[in-house]
């Protein structure tokens, strides 16, 4: 397998934008770019930009989706960048050098936002390691009691993703509180029986 990481010119221009990023006030996590042909980044894309998860069919027709629109309809991904610590950023190849340099320009604001923003403030920094680690356990469970159990479990559960509520977390609700009774137990107005 070819290296996937910045060639020397490429990587001459990263620390050049690097530079003034931070001069400019980024602060942002390190970052870890690798170039991927169009096809194993759109392989990656339709994971979610994680390289390693469960198997599951709508990560392929995810992946159809995406490919079918570079080739038919000219969409193109000109990178992806993954909010964890250091961060993964791939460069499409084959990009001319201006916007493998704009896209690089761009990927650190990214990170600078991931890093800064109090939305992003308690993201898992270590979720390359989370989804692989989920891809094992759900192919020892795959393992035990087949695939197509496991696939039908799996799409009841996607089925709920579109319920559940981001801001959640963020939401300041009143503490739960017992409510008073509305007649005091030793009140002689109350009649047992």
């Amino acid at each position: 397998m070819k290296s996937t990481r910045l060639p020397p010119e490429l990587q001459a221009a990263w620390e050049e934008i690097e530079g003034y990023a931070k001069e400019y006030g980024l602060d942002f996590f390190p970052i870890i770019y690798e170039v991927l042909d169009y096809r194993t980044l759109y392989e990656t894309a339709a994971l979610g930009g994680f390289p390693t998860r469960y198997p599951h069919w709508r990560y392929g027709m995810e992946y159809d989706q995406l490919l079918k629109g570079h080739i038919w309809l000219g969409s193109t991904i000109y990178e992806m960048v993954i909010n964890t610590n250091p961060s993964y950023a791939y460069l499409l190849e084959g990009n001319e050098m201006v916007t493998q340099k704009m896209v690089m320009a761009h990927v650190a604001a990214h990170v600078d936002f991931f890093k800064n923003n109090m939305w992003f403030a308690h993201t898992n920094r270590k979720m390359l390691d989370e989804m692989a680690n989920h891809a094992a356990r759900v192919q020892r469970i795959i393992d035990r009691y087949g695939y197509e159990q496991v696939e039908e479990f799996i799409d009841i559960c996607l089925s709920l993703d579109n319920l559940i509520d981001y801001h959640a977390p963020y939401i300041r609700r009143p503490e739960a509180q017992t409510p008073e009774p509305l007649v005091a137990e030793d009140d002689p107005q109350v009649v047992e029986g």
